[in-house]
């Protein structure tokens, strides 16, 4: 049994006035004396408990009432605890030596009863692709320090490259972990998928960082992973079932949505279609693009060419 698992109960006989002292955790759990008395210590000396001890009866009382042991009464703090790792193994960073000493330290932390609520958790993300844990630890170090990283990027077509980042930002979206960085290749603002990160080297250069509110501005101004300044606004008419999935949704902070007669119209400011491509072809026929016409021939060609792979 754990230390916590012996003063909570400790605790409990202490709340139903039972006068408990060093020999009701000796013959509750089998230790040694010596091993009850410091548990003891540590709920007064540690926890604070307001702790005293009655000759008469010998045992130990609480001196005043409502005290409460961390936790006791924080199942949504314990939810959230058990949350950070559920999350971390779906967006896969279970391996970082890091996130396994959470959960351990979880494990001592929580009360007998509350650990169901942590096994209770599940989270599961689609298409997670894991990061490397050593090429993670130089871009939180880069990050942290304003250092610059140099790194062997993969592109989503297989090309190849040698960067230079200024990381700005840590992203996770859906689940993938991505880097804002400025790009010295480039020679602007660009996200990188740290999964396509082959070798990352921590720099001894420093760099400086311009305010804050131009990055969040930057990320928060258009639909999807594809940041940047929107160059149009999308206007999709969702119908059936559709509708009414997409009308609990958010899809982006200064989304529209309108009622219509058909379904519902959602207005998304949009910086690159690709993504919006994708997610529109999810609803099928109860998804259609009203505006732009650019957007409207780009799906029209996609579902034709989707056809033409099923005419036999």
């Amino acid at each position: 049994m754990s230390l916590l698992e012996r003063v909570y109960h400790f605790h409990e006989e202490l709340k139903d006035d039972r006068y408990p002292n060093a020999k009701t955790l000796v013959e509750q759990f089998e230790v040694s004396l010596a091993t009850a008395r410091r548990d003891i210590a540590y709920l007064r000396d540690r926890l604070l408990a307001p702790l005293a001890f009655d000759q008469r009866k010998n045992g130990f009382y609480y001196t005043e009432n409502g005290f409460g042991l961390p936790f006791e009464q924080s199942p949504k703090i314990v939810f959230l605890l058990g949350m950070l790792g559920k999350i971390a193994d779906e967006t896969g960073l279970g391996d970082l030596p890091e996130v396994r000493a959470l959960e351990k330290r979880l494990s001592q932390l929580v009360f007998p009863e509350y650990s169901r609520l942590v096994e209770a958790i599940h989270c599961e993300w689609v298409e997670v692709e894991a990061v490397q844990p050593a090429i993670f630890d130089k871009i939180i170090e880069a990050t942290v320090k304003q250092r610059v990283l140099k790194i062997d990027y993969r592109s989503a077509l297989a090309r190849k490259s040698e960067r230079e980042l200024e990381p700005l930002r840590l992203i996770c979206y859906q689940g993938r972990w991505y880097i804002l960085a400025f790009c010295r290749l480039r020679g602007d603002i660009r996200v990188f998928h740290i999964a396509r990160i082959g070798r990352a080297t921590l720099q001894k250069e420093v760099f400086r960082r311009e305010s804050e509110d131009n990055y969040s501005s930057y990320l928060n101004s258009a639909f999807g992973i594809f940041k940047g300044k929107p160059l149009f606004n999308a206007t999709i008419l969702f119908t059936s079932t559709a509708a009414e999935l997409v009308r609990h949704q958010r899809w982006h902070r200064e989304q529209i949505v309108e009622e219509v007669q058909e379904g519902i119209l959602l207005h998304l400011p949009v910086n690159d279609d690709r993504e919006l491509v994708m997610k529109i072809l999810q609803y099928g026929s109860m998804a259609q693009v009203i505006h732009p016409d650019r957007l409207r021939r780009r799906l029209s060609d996609e579902a034709e060419a989707i056809s033409k792979l099923y005419i036999t």
